[in-house]
């Protein structure tokens, strides 16, 4: 004769635990994405400070339109050449007289029109930015033979003092487009 058994179910108080242990370890090892924009060092907040007069022929002129074409100094060019142009303005090694004498006194005027993409406005802030960083490897390697990466915090800064990266950024219209 055969004996049934009762089936015992399993207790689920333990699993709730092991579920509540599992939620805490995701939650503690898991790391939440920050948006980034782009990084930029501010300068230090000062009162009324007047502002920085620049003559017209010192400030090189980009702007985005909204079909993205880049339009620098008036004409549209391809995204390899804005470095390139930028090198040659600021440094003026061809001592051109309509453009700066010093590259100390020189700024960047970066027009963005209505609709242009994000994409876009980051790829030539980018390409604006790596040609300042090419002219400070530049000029590291001239003046003291070495990438500025490995030269003095002091002597980056005054490398950098002497190639200011003066980029003033204009919205027109209702700006970027995020696609």
């Amino acid at each position: 004769m055969k004996i049934k058994r009762k089936t015992t179910e399993p207790n689920a108080g333990s699993m709730a635990d092991i579920a509540f242990l599992l939620l805490i370890f995701f939650l503690v090892a898991t790391t939440i994405e920050k948006d980034e924009g782009i990084q930029v060092k501010l300068p230090a907040w000062e009162g009324a400070v007047q502002p920085l007069k620049v003559p017209e022929n010192n400030i090189l002129t980009i702007a985005l339109n909204a079909k993205n074409e880049i339009l620098l100094e008036g004409s549209i060019v391809r995204i390899e050449e804005v470095r390139p142009f930028l090198k040659r303005f600021i440094l003026n090694k061809e001592m051109k007289e309509t453009w700066p004498l010093n590259p100390q006194k020189t700024a960047v005027s970066f027009t963005v029109n209505d609709g242009t993409n994000y994409e876009a406005y980051l790829e030539v802030y980018n390409e604006l930015k790596a040609g300042y960083r090419e002219m400070w490897e530049e000029k590291a390697e001239k003046d003291y033979g070495k990438p500025l990466e490995i030269l003095s915090e002091k002597i980056q800064l005054n490398i950098k003092t002497t190639i200011p990266m003066v980029i003033m950024e204009n919205e027109s219209e209702t700006g970027l487009v995020n696609n």
